[in-house]
């Protein structure tokens, strides 16, 4: 059972581990760039496991203590996660240690991967889900330590190298448009999204964008349902 759970999430995160790799070891290269050693970037990626996040704490750690700012900031990036899992409710309720590891581990493209993904019937969804957790997690935290180690003897502009992930986003968003029998529900994400960007712009739409998008999914559930159903 756990094997092939394994075998079914390992294809699934294959995409997640070109970015993982590629933006991790930017990761540790500019905190080895910074001063740090290997075993920071190391186990800030084991521990802490959100890039956004690790990338600013990199400021945090050379400016003053102010652990304060260090909250703020966090809630203020990392508050998407809030929706992501009141949307994973259901799917997160596993038995055993995999649950508190799920919620742990939950990143954007885990929440992706798992939301999305078409599990196979002989599959265990738990362990498919901890596994796509588990190899992202893996993946980062390789990164993240291989950059460490080797920033030193490399030499580069890491300017711009974030646009990774972005369009990793555009990959998986074009793979759920092809699977979709409707595109209701994508076609809203991307108008709402639209829409905050221009009333909020670009620093604070996430989370007004966000939200809309749960109130319109959460009330139109039912009609959406119906008609992916009819078609």
């Amino acid at each position: 059972m756990i094997k092939k759970a394994f075998q079914a999430a390992f294809p699934n995160t294959i995409p997640i581990l070109a970015g993982f790799l590629f933006l991790g070891i930017a990761y540790g290269i500019y905190m080895n760039a910074s001063g740090f050693n290997f075993l920071y970037p190391m186990l800030m990626g084991l521990t802490i496991f959100a890039g956004s996040i690790e990338f600013v704490a990199v400021g945090l750690l050379l400016g003053p203590f102010d652990p304060l700012k260090a909250l703020v900031l966090t809630l203020m990036i990392n508050a998407r996660h809030l929706f992501y899992g009141i949307s994973m409710l259901e799917k997160y309720r596993v038995p055993g240690f995999k649950k508190f590891y799920l919620i742990f581990g939950m990143c954007d493209e885990s929440f992706s991967i798992n939301c999305t993904a078409h599990i196979p019937e002989d599959v265990d969804k738990g362990w498919f889900m901890f596994f796509v957790t588990f190899l992202n997690h893996c993946y980062w935290v390789a990164g993240a330590a291989l950059g460490g180690i080797f920033g030193g003897l490399i030499q580069f502009d890491t300017k711009g190298l974030e646009f990774v992930m972005t369009a990793l986003f555009v990959v998986i968003f074009l793979e759920q448009w092809m699977k979709e029998t409707t595109h209701y529900s994508s076609l809203a994400g991307l108008g709402i999204s639209a829409l905050s960007l221009i009333l909020f712009g670009e620093s604070n739409f996430i989370l007004p964008a966000m939200a809309l998008i749960l109130v319109f999914l959460s009330l139109l559930q039912g009609l959406l349902t119906g008609k992916a159903e009819i078609n």
